[in-house]
């Protein structure tokens, strides 16, 4: 008997702690895209081709999708602690699952605005060919230019 009471409660804190810890890990990505903090070099975010043409508008996908994000993990946290005071292991079971789906479709509705707003971003201006990387200017790449030209 106590072996069963044990297996039931290893399943509850193991279940529950499932949607509770990804949801503190949504809702701190979500704060951080809030915020305007969220480092484009990483791999967290909202992360289309439209967002990552420029810092501009991953910065502004990642704040619009930063709410429902929030919202995500708060919802996450919420399951775990619903799976947790659950009287039996299906309640568990059914709470966790239905927070991971709404943990899931907020991130994704979320994801789905930040990629629209990134979209209404004028896309950056190209760089000048020729000049990239060099020290254009002062003697840069108009001494390689003018050396190669004389050489042909």
């Amino acid at each position: 008997m106590r072996l069963r009471i044990l297996g039931f409660v290893t399943v509850v804190i193991v279940a529950s702690l499932i949607p509770a810890v990804l949801g503190i890990l949504v809702g701190w990505g979500g704060a951080l895209g809030l915020r305007e903090k969220l480092p484009r070099d990483r791999g967290a975010g909202v992360r289309t081709r439209a967002t990552l043409r420029s810092d501009e508008a991953f910065r502004v996908a990642n704040r619009v999708a930063g709410l429902p994000t929030v919202v995500a993990g708060a919802v996450g946290v919420l399951a775990g602690v619903a799976g947790f005071v659950m009287p039996n292991v299906w309640g568990t079971v059914i709470a966790v699952v239905i927070g991971l789906v709404g943990m899931f479709a907020l991130v994704a509705g979320g994801g789905a605005l930040g990629h629209r707003a990134a979209l209404t971003v004028p896309e950056p201006a190209p760089e000048p060919a020729g000049c990239g990387g060099c020290a254009c200017g002062g003697g840069g790449c108009g001494a390689l230019a003018a050396a190669q030209a004389d050489e042909a």
